[in-house]
């Protein structure tokens, strides 16, 4: 076979991987642990393949893409759900993990989705501390919410494990804070970010940790990785109203918050803002707007090394390059 015309489909369980390959259409399994992805791998440095696609499945798949990245082979970790939709799109309705592996190397032979280089083991490190802040937030949310209609027989329960959890937020703040300072460029790029008005080490953390190509595509691309890039729905003449979609939720989340503050304490942003509700803007169109300007300027600073000046801001704000 030539070497050029191998895809190869990786579906990932807990205790199993299901490989499909295209276009001879070889199916084959393997166990999920250390000797099995030794073997597999061996199999694929053979085979030289021109793409080798997984979706993101929460971790499961990190010891596999590790592997496959070390061996130099030429993998990609995609959505879930652009693979479903794609399936949908080619009539595969029924959901097997066999049938999602063809699936997957269906979707590499077709799509041809970029191969892009696994985080090193600090920036895994840190994504896991700020996903498990945001863990913590979203218990001690729930928690502080039912303390409003609990018994007065729970209450002492309710309100001794959101002691605790605030304790655990204050430690994990803390080793956040220690892991970015510890690295000096994350050091550098950290003091860059927050030097912006509304960008807090929540929100630098979180771009470092899982948004590393900040500073790297330009503006358009940045947005759209991000999900703060508005699409058309047009159709004939009718004209649809611009909608986000996709993109890094936990990074949206986080810079909803900057863009919020940066609403009221940044001159910039804030001048923008108000341009656009006097402009007849609805409040959520007007945040998520300076979501992606914030990002811009972000993004601008991050690759020209520059902290926050409000002379720079034209410049940067254009920055497409």
């Amino acid at each position: 076979m030539n070497p050029a015309q191998a895809y190869v489909g990786i579906d990932v369980a807990k205790e199993r991987l299901d490989v499909a390959q295209r276009p001879t259409g070889e199916v084959w399994s393997v166990s999920n642990d250390p000797p099995a992805i030794g073997e597999l791998v061996e199999r694929l440095r053979r085979l030289q393949p021109t793409s080798v696609v997984l979706e993101a499945t929460g971790g499961l798949e990190t010891h596999l893409v590790a592997a496959l990245v070390a061996a130099h082979l030429p993998v990609a970790v995609v959505n879930p759900r652009q693979v479903r939709e794609f399936a949908r799109a080619t009539g595969r309705l029924a959901k097997t993990d066999t049938i999602d592996a063809q699936v997957l190397a269906q979707f590499a032979e077709a799509v041809r989705p970029s191969a892009r280089p696994l985080p090193g083991e600090a920036t895994r490190e840190l994504s896991a501390l700020v996903t498990r802040r945001r863990q913590l937030m979203e218990m001690l949310t729930a928690e502080r919410n039912r303390l409003r209609t609990t018994s007065k027989r729970v209450r002492q329960n309710l309100e001794s494990h959101i002691r605790w959890l605030e304790c655990c937020l204050s430690d994990l703040d803390d080793e956040l804070d220690r892991s970015v300072r510890s690295t000096p460029a994350w050091r550098e790029r950290d003091e860059i970010l927050r030097s912006s008005p509304g960008v807090g080490p929540v929100t630098s953390a979180t771009l470092l940790a899982d948004l590393p190509e900040l500073g790297r595509l330009d503006r358009k691309e940045i947005a759209s990785l991000v999900g703060v890039a508005p699409f058309n729905c047009d159709s004939g003449r009718f004209r649809g109203r611009r909608r986000v979609w996709g993109g890094r939720s936990q990074v949206r989340a986080a810079l909803y918050m900057a863009a919020l503050v940066a609403s009221r304490r940044n001159p910039v942003i804030r001048a923008f803002y108000q341009r656009l509700l006097a402009a007849g803007k609805p409040k959520k169109v007007a945040l998520t707007a300076c979501m992606r300007k914030l990002l811009t300027i972000l993004n601008a600073m991050a690759r020209h090394h520059t902290p926050w000046r409000i002379m720079d801001l034209a410049l940067a704000g254009q920055d497409s390059c």
